[in-house]
């Protein structure tokens, strides 16, 4: 079996030779880190720094999907140039399908370590030089409904004008022959609602808006939907894909940001109205990418026609092996706890022990529950991705 037949049988719960052997990335400082420690890692890809260049060009290095855009081109994750069994990766249709065009990245203002930007996002948001924190955004790029008009017309209109790479039909021919998985979607497409929104609204602005301002916040995300109907009803006249790929991050280490309520006024009808053109078009498979602790929200997530979840924090409570029993026709992606990398051998053992009893029952590929950090030593890796191949060949 290829990769994609891999894939596509361990996501129908259908038997395999071996289940697809990925991981789910690294931070930026754990590859120095692993070359420091002796690990024959090739200098990874630099990560695109705007929403275009991520549409028309390997995402870099850290996720599986992370999308090379040619079948047969090597996985992007260095580790997968290494000894180590890693699979090459989904491949992902060079879309962008959040704002267009670009806006202009430029710094606002330095303070020591600290550098305020203007992203290609639009919002003003606050990093860290070393990159070794997530970025805030302090002016998010909508603040009332005047600004959402002006975005909406000017920077999400209906229209593929610009949004694929001037080689899409050279590359779209090269996918139809892949030998990989070929997603829609994808964390740097920027496909889902709250996820998407947040980065118009600003986290905060988003939490106060489904309590002060339900209309705008239903409009933007109602817009989306449309958007992604429109964007993707057009790819898939032109190419088939295996699955759709879809970020939200809306869960916290407790539970999720938004009530179960919340999510089924605003979130809900946007999955079931993207979900069901999906399914005209013979798209059956839905991952959504959400860390932190989503148990409540898993029920509303299939009711709306998703059928997958990744990374399944440890830390947040998201078992895969409890959260298997509890839904057991949900296709997992994640779940092993990354501290145990950090631990040890023995500590790999328990948890690969446990959490890969789940792999004969099918709809699981699993990957560490979220990217590796640097604290995770490079001996230590070697140690768990040749546990889950041995594993994974038996059973």
């Amino acid at each position: 079996m290829n990769t994609r037949e891999r894939f596509l049988a361990t996501m129908a719960f259908q038997p395999v030779d071996r289940i697809p052997l990925w991981d789910f990335g690294y931070w930026d400082q754990t590859l120095p880190a692993w070359k420091s420690q002796g690990a024959p890692l090739q200098d990874p890809i630099p990560a695109p720094k705007s929403p275009e260049e991520a549409a028309f060009s390997p995402q870099g290095f850290s996720y599986p999907w992370s999308l090379s855009l040619l079948p047969g081109e090597v996985s992007l994750d260095p580790c997968s140039q290494t000894h180590l069994p890693l699979d090459p990766g989904i491949l992902r249709v060079p879309l962008n399908s959040f704002i267009s065009p670009p806006f202009a990245y430029r710094v606002v203002e330095e303070r020591g370590d600290i550098i305020l930007v203007q992203d290609p996002r639009g919002h003003i948001r606050m990093d860290k030089k070393d990159g070794a924190s997530i970025s805030n955004i302090v002016r998010p790029l909508v603040s009332n409904r005047e600004d959402w008009e002006r975005v909406k017309a000017e920077r999400l209109a209906l229209s593929l004008d610009g949004r694929l790479p001037p080689n899409w039909p050279q590359l779209r021919d090269a996918l139809k022959g892949r030998d990989r998985p070929l997603a829609i979607g994808g964390t740097s497409a920027m496909f889902g609602f709250y996820h998407t929104t947040r980065y118009l609204l600003g986290p905060e602005q988003l939490l106060y808006s489904v309590y002060d301002s339900p209309d705008l916040v239903r409009d933007i995300m109602g817009h989306l939907a449309d958007l992604y109907v429109f964007l993707f009803d057009k790819i898939l006249t032109e190419i088939s894909v295996d699955l759709a790929f879809a970020t939200e991050d809306i869960g916290f280490k407790s539970g999720p940001f938004i009530s179960p309520a919340m999510f089924r006024e605003f979130v809900l009808p946007c999955y079931r109205k993207v979900m069901a053109m999906l399914r005209e078009h013979g798209v059956t498979i839905l991952i959504v990418d959400s860390d932190g602790n989503n148990w409540a929200l898993i029920p509303l997530f299939l009711e709306g026609g998703v059928t997958g979840m990744a990374p399944m924090e440890v830390a947040a409570d998201m078992d895969v092996v409890k959260i298997r029993d509890a839904f057991p026709q949900l296709q997992i992606v994640g779940g092993i706890d990354k501290r145990c990398l950090a631990a040890g051998r023995e500590q790999i053992d328990q948890e690969l022990e446990y959490k890969l009893g789940i792999l004969g029952q099918g709809g699981y590929i699993p990957t560490v529950d979220h990217t590796v950090p640097p604290d995770v030593p490079w001996e230590h890796y070697v140690y768990y991705r040749q546990r889950v191949e041995a594993l994974a060949t038996t059973r």
